[in-house]
Order: structure tokens, then sequence, then C-alpha cells
């Protein structure tokens, strides 16, 4: 169990127009130049965009995983702890926040996509 930060970035690889910003400090994830990840390799960590309703019971179901960073207005956004996660959990959650995040015209690209492909 457990993803390490290599293999979180390897998944980003799925997302199309994914911009990665090393600050120093961490890595932030954009998408349409807005914010929907990002990487704490110091801490293992990764804070990830979510629904309130999701953020809410993603920490109340594993508070050993997933902690409350914040919320902004409709948005929850939460910690994942790496050690804790399984890699196909991990993939579906920041291909959420990603959804949550693109352009109207990439999710319909990349929910099209999948379904072609499958």
């Amino acid at each position: 169990m457990g993803v390490t930060v290599e293999e979180f970035l390897a998944m980003l690889e799925t997302l199309p127009e994914t911009e990665q910003i090393d600050t120093g400090n961490w890595i932030a994830l954009k998408v349409g130049g807005k914010g929907y990840a990002y990487i704490w390799e110091k801490t293992q960590t990764v804070g990830l965009k979510a629904t309130l309703d999701e953020q809410i019971a993603l920490v109340a179901e594993r508070p050993d995983v997933f902690e409350v960073q914040f919320t902004s207005g409709q948005f929850g956004w939460v910690v994942v702890h790496l050690e804790g996660i399984e890699a196909d959990e991990l993939l579906e959650l920041v291909t959420e926040a990603w959804c949550l995040t693109a352009p109207r015209r990439l999710v319909q690209e990349h929910e099209f996509g999948n379904l072609y492909d499958e």
C-alpha cells in the first residue's frame, strides 16, 4: 500500500494540459491556469481540490490518510498522506480534482477519450 511522489507524478500524464510549477517548497499542479493539486515531497503529501461533501466524507472515513486542508467557496481541499492510499484511489481523486478545475472542453475531451479507448 502507498504511492510514491514519482508514481503520483506519473499519474498526471493521463490529465491533459497539466502544468507543474516547482516553487521550491512544493509543486503546484494547474490546468487552464487554475490550481487543482499540490505536492509536498518533504512530507510525502498531496493537497487535492474536492467538493465540500467529498472533503467531509474522506476525512470522516479515514482520518489517518486524509485531513482537511482548507475550504474555498464551494470547494474543500484535502491533504492526502501518500503512504496510506492505493494508486487507483489516488488516480480517481486527482482526476476528479482535475475535472473540477479544467475547462469544460478539456473535461469533455478527456471523458470522451476514456469512453473511446474502452
